[in-house]
């Protein structure tokens, strides 16, 4: 998302409240964790639009995006799923989002959590966030990889510096996060 995004979506139905409370700011939880990458991948090859009208019913689709929850899908989560037309119906989409909760509860033994093994990372440009992100996970690419990174706050770029949103996220961001 560009200047365009920080332009657009304030007062906007849809995009307004993401913006303005979510997009950029810190996230630490592990279940917020694998919803954000989820909806980055569902979003792949649709609006972004799409993505967050459908995001309620992707959350309790996919269990509110439990990591044990999702990690244990099996044949009949997936079909239910594919039925599901509140939901981005993909099996690719929706096959990756299960691997990588099996990544995710992974994470847990070896890091303590998705959130301890982002800040144990040492990459720090968008392409070497890219490479790890494809050697660990399923279906993030550039694109999927960047705009998770942005929206949790990992990657500059979510906001303009003029953007009203844009200190809030400054002065919310843990001292780990700043250097």
């Amino acid at each position: 998302m560009s200047r365009a995004y920080c332009d657009l979506a304030p007062g906007h139905p849809i995009h307004g409240p993401y913006h303005d409370t979510e997009y950029g700011f810190p996230v630490e939880d592990e279940s917020a964790l694998l919803e954000r990458l989820a909806l980055e991948i569902m979003q792949a090859g649709l609006s972004w639009e799409i993505t967050l009208k459908k995001r309620k019913a992707t959350f309790t689709a996919f269990d509110r995006f439990k990591a044990a929850k999702v990690a244990a899908y099996g044949a009949k989560d997936i079909k239910r799923l594919l039925a599901d037309a509140g939901i981005i119906r993909n099996r690719l989409k929706i096959e990756a989002i299960i691997h990588n909760a099996g990544v995710i509860l992974a994470m847990r033994k070896s890091h303590g959590g998705f959130a301890k093994w982002l800040a144990a990372q040492t990459a720090k440009t968008k392409p070497e966030w890219v490479k790890l992100f494809k050697k660990t996970f399923k279906f993030t690419g550039g694109e999927i990889t960047g705009e998770f990174l942005m929206s949790i706050g990992y990657l500059p770029g979510a906001h303009e510096a003029d953007c009203a949103v844009y200190k809030r996220i400054v002065k919310s961001k843990p001292t780990w996060m700043k250097k």
